[in-house]
């Protein structure tokens, strides 16, 4: 809308209209709010778009800017909003506030409860949860912490709660989530780190209760806008052990997990290592020791999982175990929301058009069928089956069998007896010549001609 104020009927010191004022501001999103439309549902909704836009300054301290600023980007290393050219207007003037540090006394700071208090909260993400056609809660999914920060397991068992099994497959017998990704709580990004993400979704991981998430190397991606089917089949792979193969034999020797596997292994490794070399963890590591704090972070902690990364096969030997279980996947997609449906659930959900596509996704995830598939490593070739080549080959070309063998044996045993005595008997003979006198012949003597004579 055009606004067209009259001049000549304005004083020339009385200050312009709030919503003038408002349309030439560079303050992002409040030219909407104050408007000359009497349309109060469009310029509510602009309210909470505008206060969401702070949510994430809302819940970072200025004593969580103190320590985190830095690691995070926000702040320069003399704890100075950096790169403020690329700060919205309505973002600078709270974290203008929030970096003021004269006068300020840090207090202690935790990374574990930072990433706890900072992430996003599924009961607020969740707007809709079945499993096997039944209705889940926030409460059916447990905090877990990995590289990304603060992440989520569905029917991960223990704790007295038995796994949920399903007892059909296909669609609509798995798990079914729509969630929120809150895309205005995002990190703003005004510069990169190691840990900078430019991407908005989730990252999913399919993996059995034994075995820990390592989600940043082994998840994959759903993006909103879209309804992600992943259809699942079960393999489960038995490898040789040596000499026939390489896979893991021994139990584990771990004080963090009870059962082997390869990302138990490589979370054992990679704290062990940085425990040795930085004397802390990070929020996502098993262990009692201390956690690492932000300038830990930087200085130590990450170069010294790069590292580990590039000289894997030097300090992280992780086998393959014996027998493990994996899930093949296959994805595909379908937009949402439809044209059909934009309306209905930007109103059920009290948000705008814009907002659902680029913030709603729906996850569904099922078997294809209640079967499994097997992978077994056998033997190339047993003993028994050698035995059996050799004697097929030797019946088919010159008619030998084991007997054969026998026979052989048997000559060659004649046939060096007969050698050695007669060496024997040679050697009598020139005793005779040089003696007068008789000699007197052994038993194995007279057992010698006794047998030359037949």
């Amino acid at each position: 809308m055009d606004l067209k104020v009259e001049t000549e009927e304005m004083d020339t010191n009385q200050p312009p209209p709030i919503e003038v004022f408002s349309h030439s501001s560079t303050l992002h999103g409040i030219s909407h709010i104050f408007t000359y439309e009497r349309f109060c549902v469009k310029r509510c909704l602009w309210v909470v778009f505008f206060l969401s836009s702070l949510t994430f300054l809302l819940r970072v301290t200025r004593n969580d800017l103190y320590h985190a600023g830095e690691l995070l980007a926000l702040l320069n290393q003399r704890y100075e909003i950096r790169d403020v050219h690329l700060v919205e207007e309505s973002v600078l003037e709270s974290l203008k506030v929030k970096a003021d540090f004269h006068n300020f006394k840090p207090r202690p700071f935790n990374m574990r409860e930072f990433y706890d208090r900072t992430g996003h909260d599924i009961s607020d993400m969740l707007l809709s949860c079945h499993f096997h056609g039944t209705e889940c809660r926030a409460e059916d999914f447990n905090v877990v912490f990995t590289r990304y920060g603060k992440c989520y397991t569905f029917n991960a068992g223990g704790n007295g709660h038995s796994p949920l099994i399903t007892t059909k497959g296909g669609m609509g017998n798995g798990l079914e989530l729509m969630l929120d990704i809150q895309q205005d709580e995002y990190l703003p990004v005004w510069g990169e780190t190691g840990e900078t993400s430019f991407e908005a979704g989730v990252k999913v991981q399919i993996h059995s209760q034994d075995e820990p998430s390592f989600i940043d190397q082994l998840g994959f991606g759903v993006a909103p806008g879209f309804q992600t089917f992943v259809s699942c089949q079960e393999q489960r792979l038995i490898y040789l052990p040596p000499p026939w193969g390489d896979c893991k034999v021994t139990p584990m020797d771990s004080d963090f997990f009870d059962s082997y596997s390869v990302t138990a292994c490589r979370i054992d490794c990679e704290t062990r290592y940085l425990v040795d070399n930085c004397n802390c963890r990070m929020v996502h590591m098993p262990g009692d020791a201390p956690y690492c704090t932000p300038e830990l972070y930087k200085e130590c902690a990450d170069p010294a999982l790069d590292f580990l990364v590039e000289r894997d096969n030097d300090f992280c030997m992780c086998e393959t175990p014996c027998n493990m279980t994996r899930y093949n996947k296959e994805l595909s997609f379908v937009k949402i929301p439809s044209k059909a449906s934009a309306k209905y659930l930007a109103k059920k959900y009290n948000k705008s058009e814009q907002y659902i596509k680029e913030n709603i996704m729906v996850l569904d995830i099922f078997f294809e069928a209640l079967n499994y598939e097997t992978i077994e490593q056998k033997k190339a070739y047993e003993v028994a089956g050698l035995l059996g080549d050799i004697g097929g080959q030797m019946g088919l070309f010159i008619g030998a069998s084991i007997l054969t063998i026998l026979e052989l044996f048997d000559y060659i045993y004649e046939v060096i007896k007969y050698k050695l005595c007669r060496c024997s008997d040679k050697k009598h003979k020139n005793n005779n010549n040089n003696n007068d006198q008789g000699t007197v012949l052994s038993l194995d003597d007279v057992k010698c001609h006794v047998t030359n004579f037949h």
